[in-house]
């Protein structure tokens, strides 16, 4: 509604996770990097936790357009699935025949596959999201995924991405074993002030904003203040600050516009 009044291409605070307007604050860059390390050394298992919304979802979504071209994915988004749901969807990601209900022979099919890939130089790379929905049994057969190996290599990296309950799910006792062949470690928070004020002119910029609409100071702080450097909150605050901004058809969006916002997503005013 808002966008061709402040000439925008697109939407600058949607919801859904588009890597195009990934921000790189100093800890997204340093899990970047860290994935995309992981990745080229073929280490293990990969664990990025972080609050709902920090931005987990959006920062897969990057690592995956970013893979060396030599790399192979697979992404699960829904995992909660029983052991042998979650094996024919491993392989249906990677193109392979997944039917079947002989667990073992659908493994062998995906082990086949993966040392055709490893003789190949490909590295094949699991991604499942939400992983704080896995149930343990479940967590315990993915450690055994891991176990499909060469004398000299993995076959499977695998990168976890999950809520904080997540990291405390892993650190269980009965997890042990799968905690300690975790070899990355990140933890993703809410941004700081000035990232938060460079996070919402990024987004901006990548719409296509050429200077307009701009946010005052107090406006910025009461954004922060909300959100508290929430990615996804900061985007729903904004998308409903421009469209005040829109309907009193000005530029310089204030503090009455971010409570405006507040109000009509029931945060106050």
């Amino acid at each position: 509604m808002y966008e061709a009044f402040y000439g925008l291409a697109s939407s600058p605070f949607s919801l859904t996770p588009d890597p195009r307007f990934l921000f790189f604050s100093r800890q997204h860059r340093e899990a970047f990097d860290s994935i995309l390390y992981a990745i080229h050394r073929g280490e293990g298992f990969v664990q990025v936790t972080g609050e709902v919304g920090t931005g987990k979802t959006t920062l897969c979504r990057a690592v995956l357009a970013n893979v060396p071209e030599s790399s192979r994915t697979a992404l699960i988004l829904n995992p909660v699935l029983t052991s042998l749901q979650l094996l024919r969807a491993i392989l249906k990601e990677l193109g392979q025949e997944a039917r079947g209900s002989d667990r073992s022979r659908l493994l062998d099919r995906l082990n086949n596959y993966l040392l055709e890939e490893a003789h190949a130089g490909h590295r094949v790379v699991l991604f499942i999201d939400e992983a704080q929905d896995l149930p343990a049994p479940l967590l315990e057969d993915i450690r055994l995924l891991s176990n499909l190996e060469t004398d000299d290599q993995k076959l499977l990296l695998i990168v976890l991405l999950g809520q904080p309950e997540l990291k405390a799910k892993l650190a269980s006792h009965g997890l042990r074993q799968l905690s300690q062949r975790i070899t990355v470690r990140y933890h993703l928070t809410g941004l700081r002030f000035v990232e938060t004020k460079r996070y919402i002119l990024h987004r901006l910029a990548v719409a296509g904003a050429n200077g307009r609409p701009t946010f005052s100071t107090p406006a910025l702080w009461a954004i922060q203040a909300a959100s508290k450097g929430i990615p996804r909150l900061v985007n729903a605050v904004c998308d409903k600050t421009l469209l005040a901004g829109f309907v009193e058809e000005t530029d310089f969006l204030r503090l009455r516009h971010v409570r405006q916002a507040l109000a009509s997503l029931g945060g106050g005013r």
